[in-house]
């Protein structure tokens, strides 16, 4: 007689969705979110996203050399692709990390946002790489989250009553609707215009 271990919740929600490939890499860290949506066949995230891994000590884990943090992003069943993905970096230069480790998951016509803190704060961007368009913006004391309902034209108050997976919903399907173009910029020109690196750790009480 055979058993089988029941698939977990989260392996579920996830399953033959473009997030799968990155929970089975084990980049998808520190959810507040990882699971099933208010919406039938998404998945949704909201955590970290490991861009580079540390070197494993023995069976040490080790937080990740870098990630985009602050992300969030849905996935459909059924659909290898990311529809939207959102999220933060302390450099811009790193956007290439996201386009290589997201890969195969971005699509033409996904909405991808990523809020960097080296960029001119009155500046916003288109950047094509990797097939997908990334709309690049300026961010400073805000997270991603208060950005997007800015950009995205959605009252902090109408979604408070919303848990996590249902603001998620409402943030993704205002951003799969967004059509403003910026400026076009190659990534090449962004390395070059890109300000100072920021020590993340300044400022903070030790």
């Amino acid at each position: 007689m055979t058993t089988t271990v029941a698939e977990s919740p989260v392996a579920a929600a996830l399953a033959d969705t473009a997030l799968a490939p990155l929970e089975a890499q084990g980049r998808l860290l520190n959810p507040v979110l990882k699971g099933a949506t208010k919406k039938p066949g998404r998945a949704g995230f909201r955590g970290e996203l490991a861009l580079r891994f540390a070197p494993k000590l023995a069976d040490e884990a080790r937080p990740p050399e870098l990630s985009c943090d602050q992300v969030i992003a849905i996935a459909q069943r059924g659909n290898a692709k990311l529809p939207f993905f959102a999220g933060y970096l302390l450099s811009f230069e790193h956007l290439k990390d996201v386009a290589e480790v997201l890969g195969e998951q971005l699509s033409p016509e996904g909405k991808y946002f990523l809020f960097c803190n080296n960029i001119d704060l009155l500046k916003k961007y288109q950047v094509a790489y990797n097939g997908a368009t990334f709309h690049v913006l300026p961010i400073d004391e805000a997270t991603v989250y208060n950005e997007l309902l800015e950009l995205l034209y959605l009252e902090k108050g109408d979604l408070k009553k919303l848990d996590t997976a249902g603001k998620t919903d409402a943030v993704a399907d205002a951003a799969l609707k967004f059509k403003a173009s910026f400026e076009p910029m190659t990534y090449e020109e962004g390395l070059q215009r890109m300000g100072p690196v920021r020590n993340p750790n300044e400022n903070r009480p030790v």
